[in-house]
């Protein structure tokens, strides 16, 4: 399988990782939208939502209330919007929900690294 994100979960491609367990890697989008731009993805392929099993979707959930608070705490975000795309929308075909910060003030772009840094500072 020639899918980016198993490559990621397998350690082939890197990644800026700020959380990992047994089912999920959670690490910094390598084209952000928005400062930490972060991806959810678990380590087993599913292709989209009607793939994924209910226990690893909702395991994903909970880890997104996790990333949600450390990015308060880091970056100190204003809001949070999670995007999850199926289909034709979806670039990955591998489940993966989107959490992009929103700023009440637009600040300066950093890179993920920068970012990385900010959050494991």
């Amino acid at each position: 399988m020639d899918c980016i994100f198993c490559k990621i979960v397998n350690g082939e491609i890197p990644s800026y990782t700020l959380y990992e367990d047994e089912i999920v890697k959670v690490f910094l989008d390598a084209n952000p939208d928005v400062n930490g731009h972060t991806l959810i993805i678990p380590k087993k392929h599913y292709q989209d939502l009607f793939d994924i099993d209910n226990d690893t979707l909702m395991h994903i959930m909970d880890i997104a209330r996790k990333i949600n608070q450390l990015l308060k705490d880091k970056l100190n975000i204003d809001g949070l919007t999670l995007v999850q795309n199926n289909g034709l929308k979806q670039e990955v075909k591998h489940f993966h929900l989107h959490l992009k910060p929103q700023y009440k003030e637009e600040g300066t772009k950093l890179s993920p690294e920068e970012i990385y840094n900010k959050i494991n500072g």
